[in-house]
C-alpha cells in the first residue's frame, strides 16, 4: 500500500500532467504537421516535397538561409570571440559598460535593426542621400549582404556573453604553466586558450546559426528578392491563392530536418571535447600596452557602437514630421499620434497581456521540469525534458503553421486567439527558462529540502518555500531574457496573429510595409523601451557571484 501511494503521490501526478500537456500541444501539432505534409486528400503523397525540390526557385532558399546561417555565424564569432578574450584578459576602461550594452546588444530583436538600417540606407535612408550628394550611388543595405549585417550585429554579443563566461572558468595556472614553455600571445591563444573553451565555442555557433536561420523580421524587410526559409513558409502559407496547409507543412519538415542536422552535428564535435576545469586560480586581467590598448578599445567599443546607433536613430525618428531626413526642421508626437490610431493601445496591451501570461506559464513548468529532473530522474521525467527542448531546433514559422493546422478545427479550435498565441510562445522560449532554472536547480543542496519535509512541510510547501526561493537568481534571469524574446518574437506571430492579437512586433512590420516608416518607428521605440526596461530588471535581479565578477 506504501509502495502504490510513493507511486501516486503528487510529483508523480505533476509528471504525468505536464506529458499529457505537452504531448497535447506539441506533439500533436508536429503530428498534425508531419501527417499534412505526408498526406493529401486522405492518402499517402510526396507531391509537394516534389514541387518543392523540382523548382529551384523553392529549394534555393535552403540554400539562402543556410549560406546566411552560416555566415552569421562566421561573423559573430570573428568579432565576438576576441572581444570576449580581450574583455576576459585585460584591464579595459568602462568594463560595465560593455558589458550592459552587449546584453543590450543580444536582447535585441533583429527586425528592430533592420528597419533602422532601412532609415539608413534604404532607398531613401539618411547615409544613402549623404552618399549620394557626393557622387557615391549603389550601397543600400537590400539583400544578402544586408541581412547577414544586421543578423550579426545582433547576434555577435550572444557569442561575448558565452565567451566571456568560459574565458573566466580557465585555470590561470594553465596559462602560466603555457608561458613558462614560451607559448605567448596569439600562439598560446590558439594551441591553449581555444582548445580549452572548444565547447562552448560550439554552443555559441550553434545558438548563432538556429537564431539566424529561424529569423524572419530581417529577411522579409530587406531581403528584396532574396528570400530565405522562413520567408517563403510565410509567403506559402499565405499566398494569393489561399492557404495551401499541405505545401507550408512539407517546407516545415525540411526546416525542421536541416536544423535537427545541425544540431547532431553540432553535439558530435562538442563530444570531441569532454573535459571538466576548475577555476580555483582565476584568470587575472592585465593591463595592455599602450598601443595594443588602443586597439583592444576600439575592437570592443566600435561593434557595440555600430550595433546600437542605429537602433537610437529610430528613437530620434519617431519624433521627427519627416520619415527619413534629419535636414529638415520638425520636432513633434505627429507620429505617435498617428499610432495611436493604427492600434497602438491594442498593441501595447496584447503585447504585455501575451508575454506576462506566458511568462507566468514558462516560469512554473520550467521550475516543475528542473525538479522533476534533477530530484526524481526517471525515465518519464527525462522524456518530458526532452519533449520539452524539441522547439529548439524548431523555427517559429514552423511553430506557427503546426499551431494553426492542429488548432483551426473543433475540438481545439483556437486560431485568431490569444490562447493560440501564448501557447506557440510558451512552446519557442520554455527551453531556454528550463535550462536556465535545471543549472540553478542542480546548485541547490537536496538536505534543506529534507530538513523542511523533516519539519513537517508537505513536497510541495518545500518545494515552493525552500527551493524555489534559492533558486530564484537563476529563474528569474532566465525569465526575464525569455520575456524580452517573447516582445519581440515575430516568426511565430506572423502566422498566428489577425486584427485582434496584433502586437507591437507585427505593427511595426504592417506599418514599415505600408510605408509609415514614421508610426513604425514609434512601434519600434516602444519595444525598444520595453527592452530596456527588460535589462534593467536583468541587472537588479541578478546579483551572483558570478554575474558580479563578470561586470566588476
Amino acid at each position: 500500500m506504501s509502495d502504490l501511494k510513493k507511486k501516486t503521490d503528487v510529483w508523480t501526478i505533476i509528471s504525468f500532467t505536464l506529458l499529457a500537456l505537452f504531448i497535447i500541444f506539441l506533439l500533436f501539432p508536429i503530428a498534425q504537421l508531419l501527417k499534412e505534409a505526408f498526406y493529401t486528400q486522405g492518402a499517402f503523397s510526396l507531391d509537394a516535397f516534389h514541387k518543392f525540390f523540382s523548382q529551384r526557385y523553392y529549394y534555393e532558399t535552403i540554400w539562402h538561409s543556410t549560406k546566411i546561417g552560416f555566415s552569421v555565424m562566421f561573423f559573430s564569432l570573428l568579432v565576438g570571440i576576441p572581444f570576449a578574450y580581450f574583455y576576459s584578459f585585460y584591464q579595459l576602461h568602462g568594463k560595465k559598460i560593455i558589458f550592459i550594452l552587449c546584453l543590450l546588444c543580444s536582447m535585441s530583436a533583429p527586425f528592430i535593426g533592420a528597419y533602422a538600417w532601412i532609415l539608413l540606407l534604404g532607398n531613401s535612408g539618411l547615409i544613402t542621400q549623404m552618399l549620394r550628394s557626393i557622387g557615391i550611388n549603389g550601397v543600400t543595405i537590400y539583400g544578402e549582404q544586408g541581412i547577414i549585417l544586421v543578423q550579426s550585429l545582433s547576434l555577435f554579443p550572444l557569442v561575448v556573453i558565452y565567451m566571456s563566461g568560459a574565458f573566466k572558468s580557465i585555470d590561470n595556472s594553465l596559462m602560466e604553466a603555457s608561458e613558462s614553455m614560451d607559448c605567448k600571445g596569439v600562439e598560446r591563444f590558439f594551441k591553449v586558450v581555444m582548445p580549452l573553451t572548444m565547447p562552448t565555442v560550439l554552443a555559441a555557433a550553434m545558438l548563432v546559426f538556429m537564431r539566424s536561420f529561424a529569423d524572419f523580421g530581417a529577411p522579409v524587410l530587406i531581403g528584396r528578392g532574396y528570400e530565405t526559409f522562413p520567408v517563403l513558409i510565410y509567403n506559402e502559407y499565405l499566398s494569393e491563392n489561399g492557404a495551401d496547409y499541405h505545401f507550408a507543412a512539407a517546407i516545415s519538415v525540411i526546416a525542421v530536418l536541416i536544423t535537427a542536422l545541425v544540431f547532431l552535428l553540432q553535439k558530435y564535435a562538442t563530444s570531441h571535447f569532454k573535459f571538466t576545469i576548475n577555476a580555483l586560480h582565476p584568470i587575472v586581467p592585465k593591463k595592455p600596452k599602450k598601443a595594443s590598448g588602443i586597439l583592444m578599445h576600439i575592437f570592443c567599443y566600435l561593434p557595440i557602437a555600430i550595433s546600437l546607433l542605429p537602433q537610437f536613430y529610430i528613437v530620434f525618428m519617431s519624433f521627427r514630421n519627416y520619415s527619413y531626413s534629419v535636414l529638415r526642421p520638425g520636432y513633434s508626437l505627429n507620429n505617435y499620434k498617428k499610432a495611436l490610431t493604427k492600434s497602438l493601445q491594442l498593441s501595447v496591451s496584447n503585447t504585455l497581456v501575451i508575454s506576462f501570461v506566458t511568462l507566468a506559464i514558462i516560469v512554473l513548468i520550467a521550475v516543475l521540469i528542473a525538479y522533476l529532473v534533477v530530484r526524481r530522474s526517471n525515465v518519464i521525467n527525462h522524456a518530458i525534458d526532452t519533449i520539452s527542448m524539441l522547439p529548439y531546433i524548431m523555427p517559429g514559422a514552423v511553430v506557427g503553421i503546426a499551431m494553426i493546422i492542429a488548432f483551426s478545427k473543433k475540438p481545439f479550435s483556437l486560431t485568431g486567439t490569444l490562447l493560440i498565441m501564448i501557447i506557440a510562445l510558451t512552446i519557442r522560449r520554455l527551453p531556454f527558462t528550463s535550462r536556465s532554472a535545471t543549472a540553478a536547480m542542480m546548485e541547490v543542496p537536496m538536505s534543506t529540502e529534507e530538513a523542511a519535509i523533516n519539519l513537517g512541510a508537505s513536497k510541495l510547501d518545500a518545494f515552493f518555500s525552500i527551493t524555489v526561493p534559492m533558486m530564484s537568481n537563476g529563474v528569474i534571469a532566465g525569465a526575464v531574457l525569455s520575456w524580452v524574446s517573447i516582445i519581440t518574437e515575430m516568426s511565430s506571430g506572423i502566422i498566428l496573429y489577425n486584427n485582434n492579437t496584433i502586437t507591437l512586433t507585427i505593427s511595426t512590420y504592417e506599418s514599415v510595409t505600408g510605408g509609415l516608416f514614421g508610426v513604425a518607428a514609434v512601434f519600434a521605440t516602444i519595444t525598444t523601451v520595453f527592452t530596456v526596461i527588460c535589462l534593467v530588471v536583468y541587472l537588479m535581479v541578478t546579483k551572483s557571484k558570478n554575474d558580479m565578477e563578470l561586470i566588476n
